[in-house]
């Protein structure tokens, strides 16, 4: 991702003049006829990676809306001027401010505390490396988790680890966890450390409630190593559909945790 952002900059200069010899076949396009208001909300509706992030690089005004803060939160340890909108220095801050439905990128390089963060909102996580080993978030010793979900949320291109306790916990709504490394210390007590750990179950009356809770968790393209076992679930959802491959140096899991319906 950094390297994306580097060519982007490096794009900037060469635009200029090109605009210049070409500006009538590009105001010639009827989405460049849009007002930033209404491409802000076309852009909003693309996948956050790649589709998004790569429209920044079509030109200027759209390097500027595709990164614009009202589209993106990011999280940036190195950055030293916090004042910028929507930039900030931890992941508890990013996900305390962000609205429902924001995208929080963040920053690849080092490692970001993750512990017990809970995530009420619906929210996509994602790092902002090439690969998920480029941005690691450690949970540290004494913490449940490093990441709480009690509403629909993605997570995609994060490695977590956990000393002790579990990488992700799923309390309730829909959780996507895609292209992801999970990895839980091995020590005496691995039997505590569990990558995922699902304690959600089916209401008690549907009748009661005003909405059906469609709780689940699908994790795809994910590496999980270490800890007792890929997924501990106490509450009713079960394993279904599980595929493994494994390779020489690490094991990729992609299975669904949902309800299971007793007739």
């Amino acid at each position: 991702m950094e390297n994306h952002r580097r060519g982007t900059r490096r794009m900037k200069s060469p635009s200029n003049s090109s605009s210049t010899a070409t500006g009538s076949s590009s105001n010639s396009s009827p989405i460049h006829n849009l007002d930033d208001g209404c491409l802000m909300y076309i852009l909003k509706f693309l996948s956050p990676i790649p589709d998004r992030y790569n429209t920044a690089l079509v030109c200027h005004r759209w390097c500027y809306l595709a990164c614009h803060p009202r589209l993106w939160l990011r999280v940036d340890r190195s950055a030293k001027d916090l004042s910028v909108p929507g930039v900030f220095p931890s992941i508890e801050a990013a996900v305390s401010a962000a609205r429902p439905g924001d995208t929080i990128l963040i920053g690849a390089g080092g490692t970001h505390l993750a512990s017990n963060i809970q995530i009420k909102k619906p929210l996509c996580l994602i790092g902002g490396g090439e690969l998920p080993d480029d941005t690691i978030l450690i949970c540290s010793r004494g913490s449940d988790s490093a990441l709480e979900f009690l509403s629909t949320c993605k997570v995609a291109n994060l490695t977590v680890k956990a000393e002790l306790g579990c990488c992700l916990l799923h309390r309730s709504g829909r959780l996507t966890i895609d292209g992801c490394v999970l990895q839980c210390e091995s020590n005496p007590l691995d039997y505590l450390s569990c990558p995922i750990v699902s304690t959600a179950s089916r209401p008690k009356s549907l009748e009661s409630t005003l909405e059906v809770r469609n709780d689940c968790v699908t994790v795809s393209n994910t590496r999980i190593e270490g800890g007792a076992k890929a997924v501990s679930t106490s509450g009713t959802l079960s394993l279904q559909r599980v595929r493994v491959i494994y390779a020489r140096t690490s094991i990729f899991f992609w299975f669904d945790v949902e309800h299971v319906d007793i007739e």
